[in-house]
């Protein structure tokens, strides 16, 4: 049996500020003494143009012969995974390990990476050279739709960086410096708590809280059905994670070339099937066997226009990153963005006032990431309305509206959806439509920011057919829940714009956690309580005032039923 060929890395490389000429630079696993042929989309690579040192290869493109799309090897039979490749031109560099250290807080912070957000009525690439040549610095990477540009300062220690940071702050030009804290995953739970919340038995179905069956059942069925037929049309999602493990029997079948209308996976190869990337998109792709995740677009191939699921994250400069491959992603036809990450300021207190303890930021991280989140979605508002981030709760038993805590979770705009987790309760016997059946998992943030809850749980992919999956549990699993849906919504109406995707969520949603949601003394907002205009405007409805939770299947009802129904 050969050994499989995986694209494991695929980053900009060499002049990260050229947008004619790229350098991309992959790493493969299982090359053979033939250097494999490289597809990008439907055209083949000339070899002249790929560069081989052993198992690393080095593209030189000219962005004026393709489009971004997806890049994989050929080598005979054998086919690897495609990666998404962009032609989009923001790129950050990150720190190598000797390029951090420890600050006061005790967390990992860049020493010499900085970016700088300019004000917007300044040309920022001549602003970010006077600006590198006036402190000696380079500039090395950018987010021009934002106005950012990444420089390497001439620092050895925190105490010069910071003393540079300070005096580029203070320049008229300058609206915000952005330092780079260490990595953003959301992990389930960085630290141990206490009191671990339980994660619910190998065989619960933690989806059926979400009627997960009943809406892929409601797409294959009633979307042909109707009169006059739906034609679902091709979504594409972008999923901000590291990677997928394509070695997994839930991803085997997603090598070589893929194109709507099946679903399809762009994603560097990851070594662990159980790493957080492959879960998420798992939730949205996996293959539906009878061992690992379960994918709920994947469930929807015969009857969808396909789904294109890209999973990136530009190089792994933490939040900067994140934000350069959200804007490459909307800049190649994104519609839903997967933002499974979120982070809290040092000193945030949980729901009981004690210190959260996991995804720490210090305070001058923090205000550097807001500014650099605000201009983000500016843009996105001014640029690409229809496009809608989904976002984490936050696993920290915290509030996640507390905007001088917790980002991104905190910001108030449409194109924001944020999602909290729910499991299972322990009562037997009540209907899916009872409040009591799903509980607040009691690790996952909350508050009147949430926009509704799904379920947190979810089986990691396995390696082996037959093998059960481990439990996994966090409002990252709960996010991609609903980004899946909403791509699901949008196939059946593009049209449809944030803020009424929104609306149909909540519209359509059945109820969790206790009433009288209106009061403050007692109440425990696990989401925006549940309006009477969201009732039909009937003010004794019993479902208002309560919180709200995820239901998959009538979503997708109001999606079809939106396409007949002018506003």
């Amino acid at each position: 049996m050969p050994e499989p060929l995986r694209l494991e890395s695929l980053k900009r490389c060499g002049d990260l500020l050229q947008s004619q000429h790229q350098d991309w630079c992959l790493t493969v696993r299982g090359l053979g003494n033939a250097t494999p042929q490289l597809k990008l989309g439907a055209k083949v690579i000339p070899a002249d143009k790929v560069q081989r040192e052993g198992e690393n290869l080095r593209l030189r493109l000219d962005s004026a012969d393709y489009q971004s799309g997806p890049l994989w090897l050929q080598d005979g039979p054998r086919a690897s995974n495609a990666a998404w490749l962009t032609l989009r031109n923001s790129h950050v560099l990150a720190a190598g390990t000797d390029e951090v250290a420890k600050n006061m807080d005790g967390l990992t912070t860049y020493v010499d990476l900085v970016s700088v957000l300019i004000e917007e009525d300044r040309d920022g690439r001549q602003e970010a050279e006077r600006l590198a040549h006036k402190y000696g610095a380079t500039v090395v990477g950018s987010i021009a739709p934002l106005n950012l540009y990444q420089l390497r300062l001439p620092a050895k220690d925190l105490v010069q960086r910071d003393a540079l940071v300070l005096r580029l702050g203070s320049e008229t030009s300058v609206d915000a410096v952005v330092i780079e804290e260490s990595s953003a995953e959301e992990t389930e739970q960085a630290a141990v708590h206490p009191e671990e919340p339980k994660k619910p038995a190998l065989d619960s179905d933690e989806w059926a809280a979400n009627r997960f069956l009943d809406a892929v059942n409601y797409y294959q069925r009633r979307i042909p059905g109707r009169q006059p037929p739906i034609q679902p049309q091709p979504v594409r999602i972008g999923l901000i994670e590291r990677d997928v493990d394509f070695d997994t029997t839930d991803f085997a079948d997603y090598l070589g070339a893929c194109s709507p209308p099946r679903t399809c996976v762009y994603a560097r190869d990851a070594d662990k099937p159980d790493n957080h990337g492959t879960t998420v998109a798992g939730i949205l792709a996996a293959r539906w066997e009878d061992s690992g995740n379960t994918g709920f677009l994947r469930g929807l191939d015969k009857t969808s226009g396909g789904f294109e699921v890209i999973v990136e994250r530009n190089s792994d400069a933490g939040i900067t990153a994140n934000i350069a491959a959200s804007v490459n992603l909307v800049e190649d036809g994104v519609r839903v963005l997967n933002w499974s990450w979120g982070i809290h300021r040092v000193g945030a207190k949980d729901i009981k006032g004690d210190d959260v303890d996991s995804l720490l930021r210090s305070g001058i991280a923090m205000g550097g990431y807001e500014e650099l989140l605000e201009e983000f979605f500016l843009w996105l508002r001014k640029e690409h309305p229809d496009v809608i981030v989904v976002n984490s709760a936050g696993n920290g038993a915290s509030f996640s509206g507390s905007d001088e805590y917790r980002l991104p979770s905190s910001f108030i705009t449409e194109q924001l959806l944020v999602v909290g987790g729910h499991q299972r309760s322990e009562h037997t016997g009540v209907a899916v439509d009872d409040p009591a059946y799903a509980v607040k998992r009691s690790s996952s943030n909350i508050d009147m920011r949430v926009d509704i809850t799904a379920a947190a749980c979810a089986h990691a992919s396995t390696t082996n057919a037959g093998q059960q999956g481990a439990v996994h549990c966090g409002t990252s699993y709960a996010t991609p829940m609903v980004a899946g849906l909403l791509a699901a919504m949008l196939s059946i109406n593009p049209q449809l714009q944030p803020e009424q995707l929104r609306m149909l969520l909540r519209r359509s949603a059945m109820t969790i956690g206790d009433n009288h949601d209106f009061e403050q003394m007692d109440a425990e907002d696990l989401t925006a309580p549940i309006l009477p205009s969201e009732r039909r405007y009937q003010l004794n409805d019993k479902d208002v005032g309560r919180s709200a939770r995820l239901d998959m299947q009538k979503a997708l009802d109001l999606a079809a039923q939106s396409r007949d129904r002018v506003r």
